[in-house]
């Protein structure tokens, strides 16, 4: 079985910030995205160090295990964790969001599957042509409120507290991963994109610009209409698209 993995990406500072906080890695095997914590310490430093830790440990052209990408993982907590410091003001802490998809093989079958990995409040989503769907659960306290009954979705997409998150790497000695599998099959499409983007853009406006055929790249389609629409954060967006089985070609 081949897989064929065909990537936009596109990281922007937006239209009022002055510098973008946003990382992100695109090495088959691993795609994701950090947005460090605004208003934090180092939050430029956060992103990139975590990715960096990332590609390191699990390289391009590389089937990392489950376990793998955990590790790793908990290897950019600790060097993100190492950016924090006193100063005048007293603790600063860095911080990042990480989500992405990472091909990995499943030890007990030798199966390729898809890793979907998240912390804070960044997205995974997936789109079959017709359907946007989030893989990733946010972790943020609007989302708390959210299942817990006591707000609705639109409530807390203006809520005070929308941009406070709940998990992120460096916060804390230890990071709770949250993973999901999926099996590699088929043509499937990922999105993996910062709060840049799912501020200023709805899901059915995300779909809209996925379902519409246009120039260029995804990406940068996804990117410029976040910008248009305001764009008061840091933009970044990769998508992905995989296809399975013989007689495929990679996609210019």
């Amino acid at each position: 079985m081949t897989s064929i993995v065909d990537v936009s990406a596109r990281s922007d500072v937006g239209a009022v910030r002055h510098v973008n906080e946003d990382s992100m890695i695109t090495a088959d095997p691993v795609f994701a995205v950090a947005d460090g914590m605004g208003g934090h310490a180092r939050g430029d430093a956060a992103s990139t160090t975590a990715v960096e830790t990332l590609a390191n440990a699990l390289p391009g052209g590389s089937l990392p295990s489950p376990d793998d990408v955990i590790a790793a993982i908990d290897r950019a907590n600790v060097a993100v964790r190492a950016l924090s410091g006193a100063d005048e003001s007293g603790i600063a802490v860095a911080g990042t969001t990480l989500t992405g998809v990472i091909r990995v093989r499943l030890p007990e079958t030798g199966e390729e599957q898809w890793m979907v990995v998240n912390v804070g409040d960044s997205r995974v989503y997936r789109w079959d042509g017709s359907a946007l769907v989030q893989l990733s659960i946010d972790h943020s306290a609007v989302q708390e409120l959210v299942d817990a009954g006591l707000i609705t979705n639109e409530q807390a997409a203006v809520h005070p507290e929308r941009n406070v998150i709940t998990r992120a790497l460096g916060a804390e000695d230890y990071v709770d991963t949250d993973a999901l599998f999926l099996p590699i099959e088929g043509h499937q499409t990922f999105l993996i994109c910062s709060d840049g983007l799912t501020k200023e853009l709805g899901d059915a406006q995300i779909a809209g610009i996925l379902a519409d055929p246009h120039d260029g790249s995804l990406a940068d389609a996804l990117v410029e209409a976040a910008i248009e629409a305001g764009g008061r954060d840091n933009v970044t967006v990769v998508v992905i698209e995989s296809e399975t089985g013989e007689g495929h070609s990679e996609r210019a």
